[in-house]
């Protein structure tokens, strides 16, 4: 390539923050859940790298086939590499083909295409932005990205940017007006998450570590007239692990069995015990996939007030 960056480039990174600034001069867009990916486009020749500079090309197959669809020549972009199954991101899906087969590779990109939004230009033709304030730089790259890549949304006023704490969005992204780009460093750019809470049923635990203690809860929701499992929360205190024996014992059913298999867990770990579907608790979560939770839950309260009936999937889905 004779671009004027050559892989590996780092990414700027954002420093974590509970809300949006309310001071100076900042921009805003939606928080993605995708790979973080940097574009190298030459002409014909495209190369994708992840966030940790590996190529994956092989991998994306139809992104590269995107980009070079774009009108621009020598382009360095940074961005993300997303899935949507029905207006949903899904990160699941993306890991998925990390995968040897070419022929597995293959036909996940036609089931599941994965598409580029760009956020930021950092070269163009021989020059390279680095040292542009964000606003420039994100005006140029809107007069370079065109269909099928998408450019993020971006707005100056952060009671729009709300609508990103809400819906199937992730949360919101602020850059500084004036932030030059800094390849590796946590400068300029803020991310805050968007922080959800639902209303699920105990449907399971599974025991602590330590005898006499559980380590963790299994959360279900209604579809219908159906329970289904959606995550686990845990992170218990060790007083909150030894008081939830007594709590749980009279809902236990005594029926138990096994997660599937895992390689970061023993068997015992995985054993759950079964619980009547009585008890209601409120989690904090941040990402789903599909009907799922990603990662655990964090518990917040019982909620005596609440009928299991009342946990409904839709909570994971507005």
């Amino acid at each position: 390539m004779t671009l004027p960056l050559k892989p590996p480039v780092q990414p700027q990174l954002a420093r974590p923050a509970k809300e949006l600034p309310s001071n100076g001069d900042w921009r805003f867009e939606p928080k993605w859940d995708g790979f973080r990916t940097i574009v190298f486009r030459d002409g014909d020749e495209v190369q994708l790298q992840s966030r940790n500079g590996r190529p994956m090309n092989r991998y994306f197959p139809e992104v590269v086939e995107q980009v070079l669809k774009l009108p621009g020549q020598q382009l360095v972009l940074d961005g993300e590499m997303v899935v949507e199954v029905d207006g949903v991101q899904e990160f699941d899906l993306l890991s998925q083909r990390i995968h040897p087969a070419a022929s597995r590779v293959e036909m996940l990109a036609k089931e599941t295409p994965a598409f580029f939004v760009a956020f930021d230009l950092l070269a163009e033709d021989k020059e390279v932005l680095f040292d542009l304030p964000y606003t420039e730089r994100r005006e140029r790259l809107a007069k370079v990205v065109k269909d099928p890549v998408q450019l993020t949304p971006c707005t100056d006023d952060s009671e729009e940017a709300q609508v990103w704490f809400s819906g199937r969005s992730e949360g919101v992204v602020a850059k500084q007006a004036d932030a030059q780009y800094k390849p590796g460093e946590r400068t300029g750019m803020l991310k805050i998450k968007r922080v959800r809470t639902a209303d699920t049923v105990v449907m399971a635990f599974r025991f602590g570590k330590e005898e006499n203690t559980v380590g963790s809860l299994i959360l279900g929701l209604y579809d219908g007239d159906d329970l289904h499992v959606v995550g686990h929360t845990s992170g218990f205190s060790a007083k909150q692990k030894r008081e939830l024996i007594g709590l749980l014992e009279p809902y236990r059913t005594h029926e138990h069995g096994s997660g599937g298999p895992s390689r970061w867990k023993s068997d015992e770990e995985l054993q759950w015990e079964g619980l009547r579907p009585e008890l209601v608790c409120e989690i904090a979560f941040e990402h789903i996939t599909g009907r799922r939770i990603r990662h655990g839950a964090k518990f917040l309260r019982w909620r005596e007030d609440k009928s299991p009936q009342e946990c409904t999937i839709d909570q994971l889905l507005n």
